[in-house]
Order: C-alpha cells, then structure tokens, then sequence
C-alpha cells in the first residue's frame, strides 16, 4: 500500500472500542429510542463518519480480531483464543515498528478471552483492572471498572508517553455497556442500573468527557481518535444473521487532522485499520483483507458478517450465508427494514 506524495504523519491514535455500540441508539439509523447519545450524535458532524459499516461478529473478541488483523470472520472461536496467535501481521505491528507506544488498556480482567495474552504478544503493554491501583477506581461493578475510570488511565496513558517523546497508540476497550448496566449516578439524567439505554448514554457521557479533557492536553492536536463497536446489542443469540443487528458506528475524530465527511460506502470492521493508516498517508507492505475505504470503488464494497457456524457476505443488497455441512443461503435484504427474503 502506497501512502500518496509527501510524508508519512506520526500521530497518535487513542482507539476506543465500544461494548455493544449498535448503530440502532444514534440518529443516522433513526434512533427509535430518542435521543440517548446526543454526544456521539454531534460528533458524527464533525467526524470521518461512516454510515455504513457492519461488525463481523457477535462477541467482543471478534470485534478486536478484525479491528486489530484487518482479517474476516472465520468459523468457530476468534483467533484471539486460538493458539499461535502470536506475533502477527497486525496494526500494531506496523506501529511497533515506527517506534510508537502500544498500551491496551482494558476496564475488566483481560485475562477473560485470552485478550491479554493476545495483546501482549502482539506488542501491547497490557493494562486491565488488576493494574489499577484502588486510587484509581471510582466505580466498578463484575464487569470491571466504570468507563470514566478507564478513560482517566487512558489520558494519564497518554500523558506518559508525551513526556517520554514517544508517538503512542491506546486501544481501549469498555465495559459499562453490558449487564448489569450499572455506573457512577449523577452524571446522566437515569438512574443506576438503567438498562442498556442507561448504559449507552453514560457510555456517550463518559467518551465526551474524555474528548474535552483531551482538548487541553498538549499531544490533542496531534491525536486522532477513532471510536467503533465491537459487535451490536442484539445479535448473539440468533441462528440466522439478521443484517441491522451487525449495524455500528464508527468515528474518526481531530478536528485540526481529519475532515469532516459522511461515508455511505458498504464497509465493515475490517476496513477500520487500512482507513487509519491512510489518513496517516503510511506507506507499507500489507497482508490485510481490508481497505482503504476513501479509496474504495464501488465493485469494493462488501461486508462480512458472522456467529459461531455462520459465515454472511453482503454485496449490495445481497446476503450469502454459508453454514456447517457446506450449506449455502442466498437472501436480498431490505437495508432500511432489515426485512431478509431467501432466494431459492
């Protein structure tokens, strides 16, 4: 991949992955539960925003397979929890190798999933909750710690990489969007534990919050921020692949970097990676699925979509979905009503 004329930028990327950010709680997808992420909402105004992209999976894991390997979904277990997962062609890697700091900085156990061993074996300083100091800990419930508790780490994170003349990459994933949906009262007008709802607007709370803290820092005006879902709320007990509950947002974020833009292109997790780097204008040897969406041409576009024993492609308003026992289901599908009509 060739970055155009010019050189490569080194800035530093704060990478925020979602728990369970469906795309249904924003109002690009027309938000049926009124406004319940009003600062997401504002940003999407100011942002690279893509309108149109899908989570390859159901799980978390999945989620920061394909945002970290740029690799579509594959059958049975993410390769975060296979063996010989070390060492790979990964984002990181091509970070590493520029000389940056690379922290994944987590809310709960990271042991959960084998997202440490992960992690750390593919050039992450790993930070999750047993590294918190009781000092730092404002609120936790099973889960881990409350999203401005990880947020406050991640800013302190990035403070310490500034002060050691290092460019950094924090990839920080959150916790207090998922069961039992409990955080710190007093800063969102529903009470704990509010549901999902609840959740997502403190969640939306906590990363406005974090961006305003950022502002005054001196490394902002030199860090993109990238914030995407892992998977969707509703997915992961279906049998077949309902193509909305795949629907998430995803923001690329500097107002001094990253023009602003709405992009309607057919994409999915996978693409996060190659986009970033060509923001970055990098020039690198890629072994990534995934690309450039700005570069994308229309014959590009297409979406993976997976669970356990399905494997979904999505061209168009297409849904091919393959199944154990070489089982194979072609669907159109209504992308504004989700409603799947099988092909036979």
């Amino acid at each position: 991949v060739k970055g155009v004329d010019g050189e490569e930028k080194r800035y530093n990327v704060i990478m925020i992955t979602v728990e369970s950010l469906s795309g249904e709680y924003l109002e690009y997808l027309g938000s049926k539960r009124g406004k319940i992420a009003p600062y997401l909402d504002s940003l999407s105004n100011s942002s690279l925003f893509f309108t149109n992209m899908y989570a390859t999976g159901t799980r978390t894991i999945w989620g920061l397979e394909a945002i970290a390997l740029s690799a579509p979904p594959k059958p049975g277990q993410s390769v975060i929890k296979r063996p010989n997962s070390e060492n790979m062609f990964s984002l990181g890697q091509l970070f590493k190798a520029r000389g940056y700091e690379l922290k994944f900085i987590y809310g709960g156990n990271g042991y959960f999933d084998n997202m440490n061993y992960f992690f750390e074996n593919n050039g992450y300083q790993i930070m999750d909750k047993r590294s918190m100091e009781d000092s730092e800990i404002t609120f936790a419930n099973a889960w881990g710690v409350c999203d401005q508790d990880l947020f406050t780490r991640v800013i302190r994170e990035a403070d310490m990489s500034y002060a050691e003349g290092k460019p950094f990459l924090n990839l920080a994933m959150t916790t207090s969007n998922h069961r039992p949906f409990t955080y710190p009262d007093g800063f969102i007008d529903v009470k704990s534990p509010g549901g999902r709802v609840g959740a997502v607007k403190y969640c939306d709370y906590a990363i406005g919050e974090l961006i305003q803290k950022a502002r005054k820092k001196p490394w902002f005006n030199n860090t993109i921020f990238v914030i995407i879902a892992d998977h969707c709320a509703g997915s992961a007990g279906q049998t077949e692949l309902p193509v909305l509950e795949y629907q998430i947002p995803c923001f690329i974020y500097n107002p001094h970097l990253i023009q602003p833009q709405k992009v309607d292109k057919l994409v999915s997790q996978i693409d996060l990676g190659p986009t970033l780097l060509g923001q970055m204008n990098w020039t690198y040897q890629s072994k990534f699925f995934g690309k450039d969406i700005l570069k994308m041409t229309p014959s590009d576009e297409r979406a993976f979509i997976a669970n356990y024993q399905k494997l979904g492609f999505i061209k168009g308003d297409k849904l091919t979905i393959l199944s154990p026992q070489q089982k194979a289901r072609y669907y159109t599908f209504n992308r504004l009503t989700g409603e799947m009509i099988e092909q036979v």
